[in-house]
């Protein structure tokens, strides 16, 4: 109940405080943003923590996998299974999300 309140809240103060803004404002906001996500360094460094980000998952994976073995329960390790075998059919692809490996 905390967390919707605060949500609650704090959609009421976002849109107030979008709405005395106005357009302008937000144009220039979105103008703003879109600049900075252009911007070769910032792309170059949100793909280098991706990168990173894979290769931390892959580390952890391994690790987990080690430490709990066979202990998965079965319907865990077919969940796994299905995951792979798709992964494999779309060539790797795409994950669940549908976010690009590259």
């Amino acid at each position: 109940m905390r967390y919707r309140l605060t949500f609650v809240v704090g959609l009421a103060v976002g849109y107030v405080l979008g709405t005395r803004a106005g357009r302008e404002r937000y144009e220039q906001l979105k103008k703003t943003a879109r600049e900075i996500s252009h911007n070769p360094a910032v792309r170059n460094t949100a793909e280098t923590a991706a990168q990173q980000g894979r290769v931390f998952a892959g580390k952890a994976y391994h690790t987990v996998s080690d430490k709990v073995g066979d202990r998965v329960p079965a319907s865990v390790a077919d969940r796994v299974r299905n995951l792979r075998e798709r992964s494999a059919h779309n060539g790797g692809a795409e994950d669940d999300w549908g976010t690009s490996n590259t």
